[in-house]
């Protein structure tokens, strides 16, 4: 018996209504609260924890600890709910009787029982479906996302000035369909599972990213979302922008705007720091769009207008050592977008525009924080030229089908997009070699 089995106790008998057999009929009252009381007992039931090698024992399994994490939510949900067992069972009891009071009150807790149970239902359902995903034909894929995501945890936290406590569960990725990818942070509440606190990160990938791992700059991207979280950044990065923007003599109003912007400006400055040039290729691939698209500037995005986003991160390149990857990022970016496509984005927030995406820069990246241990975003994760020569190297070997060694997972991306650059292999080969690579311990 498992550890995990024997924490769990067996579901309490809940005595329901005997009902009255009278001449081999069941009188439709009795049975009917009979239906009730078994119904809702077995439904409770079902709605069991999960076990320890349910999905699977390999490495694309959902780990230990993100099966106990679920399951000690579905431990609270039933205990909350055997009240409400009891309670039903007892009013099922009652209303046998044929007692007018006795039946509306069973009426009313099998109403609340459904619901209560729906809540629970729901939180098992959604936590199944992504589980169950990696017993299928996407489990070595996503598998392999998994460790890019924990590669990127890793060198954040291996790179602060001091040792902060281990975020776990490590993030979990999962397939969904639509074009863009997404993130659920951890402890967020989400109405997927009843308004629950979501245990550990979830970072959903669309198919199209899965089967174009050339296209996944968007793993360090939503993953960053999450390491903003989990180090406490969330409310620093606005004040730390505005203060920023105030040093350098902007005005409030763009301060205020690049503020609203900090979660995906974050996101992005520590994919570029993660991954290096290969994140701003990705980039383009996903916000080129219309000139007209590109160039819409909204009050109430959260997103950077992308014809300023990609300038952003060719601020960093061009600050990390990559000057001829920023000059090549930029006029390729000047040729998608002259001149005449910047008409659109408000006069105001084109002012002083690189001194804002400079502040910009400098507030998010290089602004030494407790929260760091005392270094700043661009001194805790590093991509140097140096790296950039690695991942070259990984290209070569990605085309050959030969192990990339103990390069760090993230950097397979770049050496992915190097190789669909070389053009010297098929794309189907780089894609087999990516996740082959991946799948090896």
């Amino acid at each position: 018996m498992t550890a995990l089995a024997l924490r769990q106790p067996p579901a309490p008998v809940i005595a329901g209504p005997r009902p009255v057999v009278r001449g081999g009929a069941v009188p439709a009252l009795s049975f009917f609260a009979l239906r009730t009381s078994v119904n809702a007992r077995r439904h409770a039931n079902a709605l069991r924890c999960f076990r320890r090698h349910e999905f699977g024992s390999g490495p694309e399994a959902p780990g230990p600890a993100h099966i106990e994490a679920v399951n000690d939510m579905l431990r609270a949900a039933r205990r909350s709910g055997l009240a409400e067992d009891r309670r039903l069972a007892a009013a099922c009891r009652a209303a046998v009787s044929g007692d007018d009071a006795a039946c509306a009150a069973m009426l009313t807790a099998k109403e609340r029982h459904q619901t209560l149970s729906g809540e629970v239902e729901k939180l098992w359902e959604f936590y199944f479906n992504l589980f169950n995903q990696r017993r299928g034909p996407f489990a070595t894929l996503l598998s392999g996302m998994d460790r890019i995501a924990l590669d990127c945890y890793q060198a954040i936290y291996l790179g602060l000035g001091r040792a902060r406590s281990i975020p776990s569960p490590s993030p979990f990725t999962y397939l969904e369909t639509g074009f863009g990818p997404a993130t659920f942070r951890r402890g967020v509440r989400l109405s997927l599972i009843g308004a629950k606190a979501n245990p550990f990160p979830l970072v959903k990938v669309p198919y199209h990213r899965l089967i174009n791992p050339w296209s996944l700059g968007a793993i360090p991207h939503e993953v960053s979302h999450n390491l903003q979280n989990d180090l406490g950044l969330w409310e620093l990065m606005p004040r730390q922008i505005l203060a920023t923007f105030a040093k350098a003599g902007l005005p409030r109003r763009n301060a205020a705007v690049w503020a609203r912007w900090h979660k995906e400006s974050y996101a992005d400055l520590a994919g570029t720091l993660l991954i290096g040039p290969a994140y701003v290729g990705s980039l383009m691939d996903v916000v080129g769009r219309s000139r007209p698209g590109a160039a819409n500037f909204s009050d109430e995005a959260v997103h950077p207008t992308p014809i300023i986003r990609v300038l952003l991160n060719i601020e960093l390149l061009q600050r990390m050592g990559f000057g001829d990857d920023a000059r090549q990022f930029r006029a390729a970016w000047d040729k998608l977008y002259p001149s005449s496509a910047w008409a659109q984005v408000p006069a105001w927030v084109r002012d002083k525009l690189p001194a804002q995406i400079s502040a910009m820069v400098t507030a998010i990246c290089y602004s030494p924080s407790p929260e760091y241990g005392g270094k700043c975003l661009a001194e805790v994760a590093r991509f140097e030229p140096k790296h950039a020569l690695l991942t070259q190297e990984a290209a070569v070997r990605l085309e050959a089908g030969d192990s990339t060694g103990v390069l760090p997972e993230r950097f397979l991306i770049g050496a992915a997009r190097l190789a669909l650059a070389r053009g010297k292999v098929s794309p189907e080969t780089i894609y087999r070699s990516f996740y082959a690579t991946l799948g090896r311990s």
